[in-house]
């Protein structure tokens, strides 16, 4: 039993109100059949209200929510000001229908019922909403569509890696196509050519001398410089020519050279194209992931970040994971047939893997699997890309294949990354002193040196005695105190005080001191009335008083 349906479009959010909710709920064939019928179906379901989106961008809003399972707030502020409080609403989608009824307390429902109201609701929307004409339901869906689509790829996170991903994909297809390729220009050629192979084995080298020579009969010295340059060693490019002149193949049409000619010339851009691409990628992987890159190289790093998804998956893959990253088919056969596990993946092709003895393959492949999720981390989480933890990190590799070899003991990791951590707050400090050096001894000086020039010139004589002891207080040592006040006393006080070193050292006097060198402005007969009161305590103060009483009594008699 449902009473509202709520139903959500490229153009609003509409509710629809059920008259008709027992017929619906068992599927008779009346109602399968006014699906097909505006007549017949608007007596099951009515038009209750409608809300508009005013601008394309609150309609993209909205279906990102409503994609996402979340209450927009107009969504909300729709079903609180239609929707009756305490009726059963028909929500088609699962993680919506549980924001509503956790946000506003309906009773969400969903079910067949819901979804055939639904697909009757789809069919005649433009007929219920007469606001609505011919082809503007299409053309909201198709732009809200698009709109949809584009934020979706614009706020990848993964963006950056794809690159990675097809660069590595892509020179992987080129090295197989290359090498067919190759192969078949050397085989091509090898019948008007056969003696090339064996002086020129490298495939690149081998389609452009190819391609240079052409037809062996009318190879000369004058080509010898070309050959040279291709293949490097003069010698080489000399034993080319006299295998041209003794050479047992068999001559071969003009056109077929040119078959020959054209088929080597795509296999060397193909070739130069590898190289360029593969600079590409070590470029993009420096700025990417520079740490891994820096452990594994640019390769086989693209090819874990390939097979991982994202450098974000490969971050979160455990060390276990990684080492094995590639060999799943053999890891599954091994588990099924109870046999031994992998001990590597596509970090075999790694230069540490290949130094180690055979023994220790598994040791240095798990080690160097734990090295790689932790320079994976640091490239996926860290702010201010860096290669040196790359760089220590592979500092510890080699220190372990040395303690495999020879037995010396390895650092400990945790010293490794405190003392990578230093450099990097060293480099920070040193940075900003070289751009402002004047800030150091800023930070250290007095509050009366960190006084502006208009200060300093608009000063009273006061201030500036005041500020003469204050530079001074670095300089003697702290036994002379009672020193440091007489001369602020002096400076400050025009009459002379009578002054009592004993006395002046209790804490007291120190508290005055600092109200004065505050109170710099105030009249110096405030100041010996306050000085006066807390060091002289002693009960002579009170003769002179007596005496002034008794002479202003006797005026008054």
């Amino acid at each position: 039993m449902v009473d509202y349906i709520l139903y959500e479009n490229a153009t609003g959010y509409a509710l629809f109100k059920v008259a008709e909710s027992e017929q619906v709920a068992s599927f008779a064939e009346q109602y399968q059949q006014s699906v097909t019928d505006m007549g017949r179906f608007s007596r099951i379901v009515n038009l209750f209200a409608f809300l508009p989106f005013k601008t394309s961008e609150e309609a993209l809003e909205n279906i990102n929510a409503v994609s996402e399972g979340a209450l927009h707030a107009t969504l909300l502020n729709f079903l609180e000001a239609n929707c009756p409080k305490g009726s059963k609403l028909g929500v088609s989608e699962d993680k919506l229908a549980g924001a509503i009824q956790e946000s506003l307390g309906f009773n969400c429902v969903k079910g067949k019922q819901v979804l055939e109201l639904s697909r009757g609701i789809r069919a005649f929307f433009e007929k219920f909403v007469k606001e609505l004409k011919s082809g503007d339901l299409e053309k909201a869906q198709l732009g809200l569509g698009h709109s949809y689509s584009r934020s979706k790829v614009k706020f990848n996170i993964n963006r950056a890696d794809n690159m990675v991903i097809q660069a590595i994909c892509l020179l992987d297809q080129l090295d197989k196509d290359v090498n067919t390729f190759a192969m078949r220009v050397r085989e091509w050629y090898s019948w008007h050519f056969p003696e090339l192979v064996t002086v020129v084995p490298d495939n690149y080298q081998f389609a452009r001398c190819a391609k240079i020579i052409s037809d062996k009969s009318q190879l000369t010295a004058d080509q010898l410089p070309q050959l040279e340059e291709i293949v490097g060693d003069a010698d080489k490019a000399k034993e080319i020519l006299e295998a041209a002149k003794t050479s047992m193949g068999f001559e071969i049409s003009q056109l077929d050279m040119l078959s020959i000619n054209q088929f080597a010339d795509r296999v060397i851009h193909l070739s130069e194209y590898r190289t360029r691409l593969h600079e590409y990628l070590a470029k993009k992987m420096r700025d990417i992931a520079p740490n891994l890159s820096s452990l594994i190289g640019e390769t086989v790093g693209a090819r874990l970040i390939s097979h991982a998804g994202s450098l974000t998956n490969l971050a979160k893959y455990p060390a276990s994971t990684v080492q094995i990253l590639g060999a799943e088919k053999a890891l599954f056969r091994a588990l099924k047939t109870r046999g031994n596990t992998p001990k590597y993946g596509l970090i075999y092709h790694s230069s540490f893997i290949g130094r180690a003895t055979a023994k220790n393959k598994g040791r240095i492949s798990r080690y160097l699997a734990n090295k790689a999720s932790i320079a994976s981390r640091i490239d996926s989480f860290t702010e201010e890309p860096t290669t040196k933890f790359g760089e220590m990190l592979k500092e510890q590799v080699e220190e372990r294949l040395k303690f495999y070899d020879e037995g010396t003991a390895p650092r400990k990791n945790i010293d490794c990354m405190k003392q990578v951590i230093e450099e990097m707050a060293q480099e920070k400090e040193n940075k900003p002193e070289e751009e402002q050096p004047k800030r150091t001894p800023n930070r250290r000086s007095t509050p009366a040196r960190k006084r502006t020039s208009k200060a300093a010139e608009e000063a009273t004589p006061m201030e500036e005695e005041a500020e003469e002891p204050a530079k001074k207080k670095k300089t003697p040592a702290k036994k002379t105190p009672v020193k440091k006040a007489a001369a602020e006393e002096e400076a400050e006080e025009e009459a002379p005080v009578k002054k009592t070193p004993a006395k002046k050292k209790t804490p007291v006097k120190k508290a005055v001191v600092e109200e004065e060198a505050e109170e710099e402005e105030a009249p110096a007969k405030k100041t010996l009335a306050k000085k006066k009161t807390p060091v002289k305590k002693t009960p002579a103060k009170k003769t002179p008083k007596k005496v002034v009483e008794e002479e202003a009594m006797e005026e008054d008699a």
